[in-house]
């Protein structure tokens, strides 16, 4: 049922958002498309919820597009321009996980192929597990790539090293990943929910102003020149000076104890 294609929950401040479908290692359908995006649009409005996880239920975080759902999208005999109007659409996934003023931490639990390492690379934060294994995939089945993933392995590893990730489509596991700047931390499997889940509350409990401007300033700099950016730092760094936790910060720095953000 596509009510059980996602599975969601908050606790404290901390969203996490499970991909359902472990039977199809948790491939991309469009119910579970809508469903995501329609989660993810509601939190980002949400002031209860200050960090987002997302991560996959069963072996996989996520195996890429649903195969099988793409031949019946070909049989439907929708128009090349309904269809690229439709991928749009729901590649918002991935402009969520982005650009949403909240921090987004993915848990990669098992494989992160194609779609699915799209999705991932593009949360602010990657914990993987030691058994997870990566790749881009589109190759094998005569794809080009989509959900970012050509724009976010060209920022992260490089462009000569994106290329020959998209041309090979190589698995490659958690370790490399790590080597290549795609990850964060690579933990045992066995406590990578409780090591996602304390990065996820410490952060929760941050400067969420903060936060904001920091996730929003790191990924203009791709795009913008240096004085660009020294302006845009002028304006955000004041603006944290002027938010009630700014002021907290200072007394604990003061009165030399730790500080107690409330995100406002």
């Amino acid at each position: 049922m596509a009510e059980d294609l996602i599975l969601t929950s908050i606790e404290g401040r901390v969203a996490t958002l499970t991909l359902n479908r472990p039977d199809r290692l948790n491939a991309l359908s469009p119910e579970l498309l809508t469903r995501s995006i329609e989660t993810l649009t509601q939190w980002e409005a949400d002031p209860k919820v200050a960090v987002v996880v997302v991560t996959g239920a069963g072996r996989a975080f996520c195996a890429g597009g649903d195969i099988g759902g793409m031949a019946q999208e070909t049989a439907a005999q929708r128009s090349l321009e309904e269809r690229i109007d439709w991928l749009r659409r729901v590649q918002n996934l991935s402009i969520l996980l982005h650009q949403m003023p909240k921090v987004t931490i993915d848990s990669v639990n098992g494989f992160a192929m194609g779609a699915g390492l799209g999705i991932c690379l593009a949360c602010d934060l990657r914990i993987a597990s030691d058994q997870a294994k990566f790749g881009t995939a589109y190759a094998k089945v005569g794809y080009g790539g989509d959900f970012g993933v050509t724009w976010l392995l060209t920022r992260y590893a490089g462009a000569p090293k994106a290329k020959e990730l998209l041309f090979t489509a190589d698995a490659f596991d958690a370790t490399e990943a790590l080597r290549l700047g795609l990850l964060n931390r690579v933990v045992p499997a066995d406590s990578l929910a409780a090591e996602t889940r304390a990065l996820a509350v410490r952060l929760a409990a941050g400067p969420l102003v903060s936060y904001r401007y920091m996730k929003a300033n790191v990924n203009m700099a791709a795009t913008v020149d240096f004085r660009t950016m020294i302006d845009r730092e002028a304006e955000t760094h004041l603006r944290c000076g002027q938010t009630e936790d700014h002021q907290e910060g200072v007394q604990a720095f003061l009165e030399k104890r730790a500080p107690n953000f409330r995100g406002q």
